[in-house]
């Protein structure tokens, strides 16, 4: 529990000093030491979409579904925004040096209603070593993409007794991501660098 403590203070100071874990460097790796850690038992991560996104997606024909057991939902003031959220199955985080991974079910069917292409990316993982979160493509697990490079530097943290919770981490499409769906939907929508909405994520531990 003191370890979890810990890492929750570490990631604010982190966050408050502005510390972009999307860097194109990604987090400096430390000279590596054996490293506390606790391992994560359930919680959840939701995504929601920033201004316009998803008006935008809709007026092009781009529907996002949610795929089992994920779950999805819309609201329309002050904006239409597409919420998504996603069950935490389990991980590993580790304190010094900040690290880790969270791993996910479900995933997000991206749908080109026009012309019925479509393309799923679920499985999702977020690495705190790496400052990015993955999914496999269309169920493939030997297929795995980074989606969003995530950005702390507005992250609000509260650590609980069994669990810590964080909101307002940004989601920046990778170019990878944007290329994947550009090509597997016939669009030319997306790209690298659309800051896509935010996340906030419940572990418990």
């Amino acid at each position: 529990m003191r370890a979890f403590r810990r890492l929750a203070a570490l990631t604010a100071v982190t966050a408050s000093a502005g510390l972009l874990l999307a860097s194109a460097g990604g987090i400096a790796s430390a000279a590596a030491k054996p490293a506390a850690s606790v391992r994560l038992t359930s919680g959840h991560t939701w995504v929601t979409t920033g201004p316009g996104i998803a008006t935008a997606l809709i007026k092009h024909g781009i529907i996002p579904l949610a795929a089992a057991p994920g779950a999805q939902w819309l609201t329309l003031s002050p904006g239409v925004a597409a919420h998504f959220a996603f069950p935490v199955t389990g991980g590993k985080v580790s304190l010094s040096p900040l690290g880790g991974r969270v791993y996910h079910r479900g995933g997000i069917v991206f749908l080109n209603a026009r012309t019925g292409k479509q393309i799923e990316v679920s499985n999702f993982t977020i690495s705190l070593t790496h400052g990015d979160l993955t999914g496999i493509v269309n169920g493939n697990p030997k297929v795995r993409v980074p989606i969003f490079w995530l950005n702390l530097s507005h992250a609000v943290l509260k650590a609980g007794k069994h669990a810590v919770w964080a909101r307002g981490i940004g989601l920046t499409l990778t170019k990878v991501a944007a290329g994947a769906l550009n090509a597997s939907l016939g669009t030319k929508l997306f790209a690298g660098g659309l800051k896509l909405g935010t996340a906030a994520t419940l572990l418990r531990f």
